[in-house]
């Protein structure tokens, strides 16, 4: 309830929902997208009404992939824009969403997605097993790529004044420092960093305005970092592991100012 409390008293031009937004899917609560969530984004837009801000959502990889359809039914009543592998705009600015994590240690695999190639790092599941609440291909599962898909999904456009919302981090910065120091799979260490390839090479070639990012839910608690700059691109992580509501305001016109809060 802090966020719907929060954006009441705030009234913010836009809300970013970067994913592990659901109960986990073995032990919460069944439709919770349609129970809980669009009950009360619908009594903050009539209690709003022209300040209602644009709400933009993704899942995690936490999230079932079952529950899409709420979230689309949710867009379709006009509560927020689903933006998976989407470009909506935030004019002046495009916003584009985008989910897949490469492959983790978990067995829900709905939103996991080989990274640049079919490589596994140690003691992590393969897209090509675990678990699935809704069918996809063979074909997609295994040779779709993260680094494919955002090929696709920007094509040539002008990245200079855009904001993307990703659930995972870009590897090796301060965003996607995961809790493996010394721990070892088959005798290999693992590598204390566990964000994603493809979103690291994306962002420095093309160099979007803004990442919005989660996935390593203590990696700001072991780095004491947040935010972090690739090139020119304001990297920016709202995940949390304590109990607080994590909070990330920023102003796209001068998104080295953003500040985080917990709540």
């Amino acid at each position: 309830m802090k966020l719907f409390e929060l954006i009441l008293s705030e009234r913010p031009a836009a809300i970013f929902i970067g994913g592990d937004l659901l109960p986990n899917l073995f032990v919460g609560e069944a439709n919770f997208v349609s129970r809980f969530v669009k009950p009360n984004i619908g009594n903050l837009r009539e209690q709003m009404g022209e300040q209602f801000p644009s709400v933009f959502v993704i899942c995690g990889n936490d999230d079932p992939r079952c529950e899409e359809s709420s979230l689309e039914n949710g867009e379709a009543e006009g509560l927020w824009s689903y933006i998976h592998q989407r470009k909506v705009l935030l004019d002046p600015f495009p916003v584009y969403g985008f989910s897949y994590v490469p492959p983790t240690p978990f067995r829900l695999k709905d939103w996991e997605r080989y990274d640049v190639s079919r490589y596994v790092d140690p003691g992590c599941v393969s897209p090509e097993e675990g678990i699935r609440t809704l069918a996809t291909e063979d074909s997609v599962i295994k040779w779709e790529t993260i680094q494919d898909d955002l090929s696709a999904l920007v094509g040539q456009d002008s990245l200079e004044q855009s904001i993307f919302l990703f659930h995972a981090p870009p590897y090796d910065t301060p965003l996607d420092r995961a809790a493996l120091d010394g721990k070892m799979y088959e005798h290999v260490p693992l590598d204390v960093h566990v964000g994603s390839i493809a979103i690291r090479r994306f962002i420095e070639t093309r160099q979007p305005l803004i990442t919005l990012h989660g996935h390593i839910h203590e990696s700001a608690r072991l780095t004491r970092e947040w935010k972090c700059k690739i090139g020119r691109t304001v990297c920016i992580n709202g995940a949390h592991d304590g109990p607080e509501l994590s909070v990330v305001r920023f102003d796209p016109c001068n998104p080295d100012q953003a500040s985080r809060r917990l709540i």
